[in-house]
């Protein structure tokens, strides 16, 4: 069991954690301000919960702070949302340079992490932070935290059963696979599709109610929790 521990590698990747918008796109953006401060425009919360859990856990770590809806760096490309309504309607010629500048190098580096770890006979466990709103089309989210991933990948679904019981232990409401679908298109899912069984994807979900009130209790757990279950 310590020879597998020893063999596991941990990344940490944060997608959303900004609202940056490049300075030759501001004009694109000219008009929706209060759509950039929203969770439209990225995750409230996840970069300093990243910030705070990933340096004494992570053997790499990888944030992005440009605004989601530039490019959706947790979005495959052939997916719908992966261009907001902003950038969308741009030039075939603008929107590859988006994709060449943003949101490929970014994926890329992190794929050639996971690649060169797995090379090495390592194994890899990818936690991708985010926060999610606390109402959504007027339904109220239920729930603390939420622990994303693919219930058929037993690293993932093991993982995800003794991280909720440790965050329970302490007093946090925690989902599984809430409130989206571990499965759905995302940067894990994207990296398990790519890397198979040796690369486990857990995508954290963290409730924006908590911060910033409970910021510093959601990171301590995190943490010890995380270190718990890493050993």
């Amino acid at each position: 069991m310590a020879r597998e521990q020893a063999a596991e590698r941990w990344l940490f990747s944060c997608e959303h954690g900004g609202r940056e918008v490049p300075d030759e796109y501001e004009p694109v953006f000219r008009h929706a301000p209060d759509v950039l401060e929203s969770h439209r425009g990225w995750d409230p919360g996840a970069l300093e919960v990243f910030r705070a859990i990933s340096p004494g856990l992570a053997d790499a770590t990888f944030a992005a702070t440009t605004t989601r809806l530039l490019i959706d760096l947790n979005r495959s490309l052939h997916h719908p949302r992966v261009l907001s309504e902003f950038t969308r309607p741009l030039p075939q010629a603008a929107r590859d340079e988006i994709v060449a500048r943003w949101w490929r190098p970014w994926r890329e580096a992190v794929a050639d992490a996971v690649a060169a770890w797995l090379a090495g006979g390592e194994l890899v466990r990818h936690i991708s932070v985010h926060s999610f709103t606390p109402v959504l089309h007027g339904k109220v989210r239920n729930a603390d935290i939420g622990l994303l991933y693919d219930p058929g990948r037993e690293r993932e679904l093991g993982f995800c059963l003794r991280w909720q019981s440790l965050l329970l232990q302490r007093g946090w409401r925690v989902r599984r696979n809430y409130p989206y679908l571990g499965v759905a298109d995302g940067h894990a899912t994207a990296l398990r599709r790519r890397f198979g069984p040796r690369c486990a994807g857990i995508e954290l979900e963290m409730n924006q109610a908590l911060f910033p009130g409970r910021l510093a209790e959601l990171c301590a757990d995190l943490e010890a929790t995380l270190r718990e279950l890493r050993g």
